[in-house]
Order: structure tokens, then sequence, then C-alpha cells
């Protein structure tokens, strides 16, 4: 098995938040925390209840576009340290597969970058419950993009 590559962090790392500081938006709403961000790779958890679950039976599972919003965060803060000042990104595919259900309970999401070019970055996760079992993963194709709208977003038309 090959080593993982070891990626130079974009300007955008440093203003990225660390384990254990809070981050506001759905990361709050959804109680997602980081365990660990490097340049190429996160690990984010979380702890899903009923209320992320549908019943089956006698079991409660996590709703499979709950946890592939986890997976792609965690691919999206791998993808967002490589970036630098004025870039973004926008996810433009992205695929889960799932190989178990996911039970209401602590899991984690292991987020890292397998290949990236100026502009695309490949992506990919695993998520792990606390056993260490792998329940589903997923792969993205993250492209690069001006942070700044040009005039076309802007006005609907082209500048040219």
């Amino acid at each position: 098995m090959n080593e993982p590559k070891t990626w130079e962090p974009g300007q955008r790392f440093a203003e990225m938040p660390q384990a254990g500081s809070p981050h506001p938006g759905i990361w709050q709403h959804l109680g997602w925390s980081i365990v660990e961000v490097k340049p190429g790779f996160s690990i984010l958890q979380w702890s899903p209840s009923e209320d992320h679950s549908f019943r089956a039976g006698d079991v409660w599972i996590v709703h499979g576009g709950m946890v592939t919003a986890l997976l792609d965060t965690a691919m999206g803060q791998a993808t967002w340290s490589l970036l630098n000042e004025g870039e973004v990104f926008l996810t433009s595919d992205l695929r889960t597969e799932f190989y178990r259900p996911t039970h209401p309970g602590l899991v984690r999401a292991h987020g890292h970058i397998v290949h990236k070019t100026r502009k695309v970055t490949f992506a990919a996760a695993e998520l792990y419950d606390t056993n260490g079992k792998m329940l589903a993963s997923c792969r993205a194709t993250n492209q690069t993009l001006s942070a700044r709208p040009s005039q076309e977003d802007s006005s609907g038309a082209s500048a040219g």
C-alpha cells in the first residue's frame, strides 16, 4: 500500500477552524465537530440521533442524505485546506456507497484528497462507527472557482 500523499497547505488553510473550535451554520445546527484537519485531510465527528433517522422495524437508521452530507463536508474540508485566497470550490459530482446501515450514535468521517490539478480536486471519504467498521464511502469531484462573481454571474449575461 502506498503512503498517503503529503499536500502543501493553501492560503485558506490558515483561516480554517481547528479541532475543538466552534463552527457556525450547518455544523452547529447538526452538531458536527472537527477532530483533525491538516492539508488534504480531515476527520469530522457526529452523533446522529433518532431525529436524523427513520424507523426500520425495531431499529433506527440514519437517513442516507444525512450520511452523505457529513461525508461531503469531510471531503470539503480536505479540499478547502488546499485552496488559495480568492478561490472557492463547487462539488460538481458526488457519489455515495452504503455498506451497512448507520445507526444513531457516534460516527467519524475521514476525508482526503486523491488527486488535485489547478482547477479540479478529486476527494474521497469514509464513514466509520466506534468499532472501526466502515459504514459508507463517498467520492467527489470539486471544481475550483474564483470567489469573486463574474459579470455573467451577477447580471445573467456574458460580459463579452
